[in-house]
């Protein structure tokens, strides 16, 4: 990365402010990594070398934005710009002393020199710095080798071990740059998950690192195959390990057992998410230079997607039976919903966001059952109050795209787009039809609001979604007829 490279106007303003006080002015961690690789930057790191006291670093801040006294305890200070925001840090080490992640005893020393203060970091793509001012790149420990080179490297073993939570950062950084684990790495994280002291990790903290895999990996497998090397899925989420040599018939599942085509199925939805996505980016560009999509809303439905499709087949361990060299696995579909919600309640408390994902596992075999069947406007009317119909094609096209059979490697899955041609005919693809009486108009009848009332609406909701009763005028004489007398 020779020369200068692109960075906010206002960090070289900063930088110059400071060196009149002494100080160089570093961009670390993930940034330049990004960086030297390519990629987009979203976060900004500073360190600031040279300074003795956090109000020094302050004085200068404040005068560009809000300066927040978050982080404090660990020289951090937090400079906001309207609505961006950049982290300014001073060196520090760190040692363990206690369990958790809040078990280490952290030094400030703005008098460190880079290369002690990188150690702390976990790997060496992690640990190089770019000093904004004399455009110079910091490499104390060949993270810029180990970037040409596709590896993921730890710095130290006795520091590596000393937050658990690393161990999954290596699995999701591995997966999203397609790195391979230096072997040293990779025996040290095997100790680590052997010797229990994943068991201490806040879920919170594990769930950001699942996100991060799941939403950046260009094929999450890479991931779970390594959760699955090292002992992670034995050791701490059973359902996934349980899929494991499970049979399937050869005939639809040609590529192998149920580990393998949830492996292929999972990379097939992120894949699918991730055209979703360029194409959505193109047509804000178009519509307007301003407009923004919602991030956090497209990122939760991603999320919903990927675990739907993790989880899909969560329930042929339990009902996978061979009979005679006929393998079936009749009602997984349902059998999945419980070791669904029990896989999910270990990694988030999201509850609504878990009961989200229930209703895509048991219902993902109706897009293809559905279109064998030639299945009428009332049963897709019906599916679409259980499930967003949209929702479930994606997952039911992935599960279809995780195999090796020729139709798969076509790549088009008809079954989905006959459902939602006419998901989109009946104006139910992504809600279901809103009810046509309400009791206000039962009320308006004559009628006495009873417990009754629901379930006159229920069976009058039941004919509309039949297609027995389509308009207002009809639905009230079904009730007059039938419930007015």
């Amino acid at each position: 990365m020779p020369g200068a490279i692109y960075l906010p106007e206002v960090l070289y303003t900063i930088a110059d402010r400071l060196e009149t006080k002494g100080a160089a002015v570093l961009l670390v961690g993930g940034a330049v990594r990004d960086m030297v690789m390519g990629q987009d930057v979203k976060d900004y790191d500073i360190e600031v070398y040279g300074l003795t006291t956090l109000d020094e670093l302050e004085s200068v801040l404040s005068k560009f934005g809000s300066v927040s006294q978050v982080g404090k305890h660990f020289g951090i200070v937090k400079l906001r710009i309207g609505d961006v925001e950049y982290d300014f840090s001073f060196p520090r080490t760190e040692r363990k002393t206690g369990r958790g992640h809040t078990g280490f005893e952290v030094e400030i020393d703005g008098m460190l020199d880079f290369k002690e203060a990188a150690h702390r970091r976990d790997f060496t793509i992690n640990a190089i710095g770019y000093n904004i001012k004399t455009y110079e790149i910091l490499d104390p420990f060949g993270g810029l080798n180990d970037i040409r080179y596709k590896i993921l490297r730890h710095i130290d073993d006795s520091t590596f071990i000393e937050d658990p939570l690393r161990v999954y950062r290596a699995i999701q950084f591995a997966a999203r740059f397609g790195f391979d684990v230096a072997e040293n790495t990779a025996v040290l994280c095997k100790q680590m998950v052997a010797s229990g002291v994943l068991e201490e990790l806040p879920k919170e903290r594990i769930y950001e690192e699942w996100k991060k895999l799941l939403l950046k990996a260009p094929k999450p497998s890479m991931g779970f195959g390594l959760m699955r090397e090292w002992g992670i899925t034995e050791h701490c989420f059973l359902e996934l390990h349980a899929l494991i040599d499970v049979p399937q018939d050869t005939k639809y599942h040609p590529e192998g057992d149920v580990w393998t085509h949830t492996m292929l199925s999972i990379d097939a939805m992120a894949s699918i998410l991730n055209k979703e996505e360029k194409v959505e980016s193109r047509s804000c560009r178009v519509l307007s230079p301003d407009s923004t999509t919602d991030k956090h809303r497209n990122e939760k439905r991603a999320l919903k997607l990927l675990f739907a499709e993790l989880c899909h087949d969560f329930g042929k361990p339990m009902t996978t039976t061979v009979e005679e060299g006929c393998i079936k696995a009749i009602g997984h579909e349902k059998a999945g919903i419980e070791p669904t919600r029990s896989f999910m309640y270990r990694l988030t408390e999201e509850h609504d966001f878990i009961e989200s994902i229930l209703p895509l596992v048991e219902h993902h075999l109706k897009p293809s059952q559905f279109y064998k069947q030639g299945a009428k406007a009332s049963a897709i009317r019906r599916l679409a109050t259980k499930v967003n119909i949209e929702d479930l094609v994606l997952v039911a096209k992935a599960d279809f795209l995780g195999r090796t059979t020729p139709e798969a490697k076509k790549g088009v899955y008809e079954a989905g787009e006959w459902l939602l041609g006419k998901a989109e005919e009946l104006k139910v693809k992504n809600r279901p039809i809103e009810p046509i009486l309400q009791g206000r108009d039962l009320i308006a009848l004559g009628m006495q609001p009873s417990p009754r009332f629901g379930t006159i609406l229920d069976e009058v909701y039941g004919l509309q979604l039949d297609g027995v009763i389509s308009d207002r005028e009809g639905a009230l004489d079904h009730v007059k007829r039938h419930h007015c007398q």
